[in-house]
């Protein structure tokens, strides 16, 4: 049989699955380390480029003339270099790397047409680079995660639908018997983001809708891009590596079938709340804030599931690099998401809104949520593809420290000092004038400006450690080559829960 007639009939969908095999972790590991590394590596360099460019927009913001006379660096541009390498190089790779691996260790099934995910990662960092590029010469587009030109999306598009199948796949062969809660969120995630993307580049890019129809597609969007794509894979992750980190069940699966539908149910209506005040129908923005409080729901129910399976854990949470940066990731999604909650009011957003606050909450949720829960599970993947050991404990120190300090001095100046900011735009004299002049209100921004600058210093080291130790990884040792490697090997399936 050919192998495209063999692709065809693996996902016919009328086609029996078959009695599944069982397959040892470690040879589903062996089958998934080329593309899964090949995604890591792409997404290590990205993260680099995205960290650079990070820098000097961030720099620009309190000092104009830094690096003036290079058009190519100016803050638009700087900053939207910034934001899609990120988010599609960084990013979505880790994404795919962490899901697929997550997903075929659940489904407890070797890797079907590994081939196809390595022509995705080809094209995909082929496309990302081309629109990159295209942002930096000046052909980017003026919407909000959708600046590269749009000759890119059939690129992307293509590579993500190989992918996506591919996750499908697996899951159909899976063994039969219980579906986890982590299988849910990347299903759901793999089905939501093309719907996101499609919609958002046809209604806006290709067969533009008319007026504020394109802000409205832009928000819901850009806020599911968060809600429905990152943080379902986020929390897949956690939910997979908590319980298998500690060796113990999670604490209830009831509570995780209902974080998962209410998150579905609410997430998709609730960026609209970001548009209150704008001349769109005011259901809908009520529509919006409704739905933005009541994501209290799926956000209380998976802390109470993350602490319980947690609680009393905690030296075993320090001990482990994973779990660091797990827990860091996993307390940083419930603090987030009521703060985002609490933004959809109407007294609160007429505060945040045009503020540096909105920012903060943004860099909040992809960093010191998503990122974070990403970093600690390439930690965990690594040893067991290579079947190597990390080289240097105090590389991942580094790393977490220089990653956790920096967020936290990002989000305190951004939050407190957006809120100045909004204080202060709306402040009226006795006269009923404005108060503050905006001058007056952007250099009293300077200083929380350059603590973020400050801030995305201390991410870059982290960065750069992160990247010093991930190819020093690549090229070490096996296990079996260090004279202690019985022991670390040890180590390794006792942290699997052997």
């Amino acid at each position: 049989m050919s192998p495209l007639l063999s692709f065809f009939t693996s996902i016919d969908p009328k086609a029996k699955p078959g009695i599944p095999v069982k397959v040892q972790l470690s040879e589903i590991d062996r089958s998934l380390k080329v593309p899964t590394l090949l995604f890591l590596i792409f997404a290590v360099i990205w993260l680099q480029i995205g960290s650079f460019f990070a820098i000097v927009s961030s720099i620009k913001m309190h000092n104009p003339e830094f690096l003036a006379n290079w058009e190519w660096l100016t803050f638009g541009r700087a900053r939207s270099a910034h934001l899609n390498a990120m988010a599609f190089g960084w990013a979505n790779q880790a994404i795919f790397a962490v899901a697929i691996w997550i997903m075929a260790r659940l489904c407890k099934t070797a890797v079907r047409h590994g081939g196809l995910l390595v022509i995705a990662g080809i094209f995909w960092n082929i496309g990302v680079a081309v629109g990159v590029i295209g942002i930096l010469t000046g052909g980017l587009t003026s919407v909000e995660w959708l600046e590269m030109p749009p000759q890119v999306a059939p690129i992307l598009a293509f590579s993500y639908v190989l992918i996506a199948v591919w996750g499908i796949i697996a899951f159909r062969f899976r063994q039969l018997g219980h579906v986890y809660v982590s299988q849910w969120y990347i299903l759901g995630a793999l089905f939501w983001f093309p719907w996101l993307y499609v919609v958002a580049q046809i209604m806006i890019l290709w067969e533009p809708a008319r007026g504020t129809v394109q802000a409205i597609t832009n928000w819901w969007f850009a806020h599911n891009v968060l809600g429905l794509w990152f943080t379902p894979v986020g929390l897949a992750a956690i939910y997979y590596f908590l319980p298998k980190v500690l060796g113990r069940p999670i604490h209830s699966y009831y509570l995780s079938v209902l974080g998962f539908w209410s998150l579905a149910l609410f997430y998709n209506w609730a960026g609209i709340h970001h548009l209150i005040g704008g001349p769109i129908p005011v259901w809908l923005i009520s529509a919006g804030i409704v739905a933005s409080v009541m994501m209290v729901i799926p956000v209380i129910v998976t802390a109470i599931n993350h602490h319980m399976t947690a609680v009393g854990n905690a030296r075993a949470v320090w001990a482990s690099p994973t779990l660091r940066f797990i827990v860091f990731g996993a307390m940083s999604y419930t603090l987030v998401s009521l703060l985002g909650s609490a933004m959809a009011l109407r007294d609160v957003n007429v505060v945040t809104h045009f503020t540096q606050f909105t920012v903060g909450h943004a860099h909040h949720g992809v960093y010191a949520f998503f990122t974070m829960v990403m970093f600690g599970s390439i930690y965990f993947m690594m040893p067991r593809m290579l079947n190597r050991e990390w080289p240097s404990a105090g590389l991942i120190k580094v790393h977490f420290w220089c990653a956790a300090i920096g967020i936290g001095i990002m989000l305190v100046g951004l939050h407190v000092g957006g809120w100045i900011q909004g204080e202060q735009m709306i402040a009226l004299d006795a006269e009923g004038n404005p108060k503050y002049t905006f001058l007056e209100i952007v250099k009293n921004l300077v200083p929380w400006l350059f603590s973020r600058s400050v801030s995305g210093m201390l991410l870059s080291i982290g960065h750069i450690a992160f990247l010093v130790h991930f190819f020093w990884m690549l090229a070490g040792p096996k296990i079996s080559q260090y004279k202690d490697g019985p022991t670390l090997l040890a180590r390794l399936n006792k942290e699997e829960g052997a």
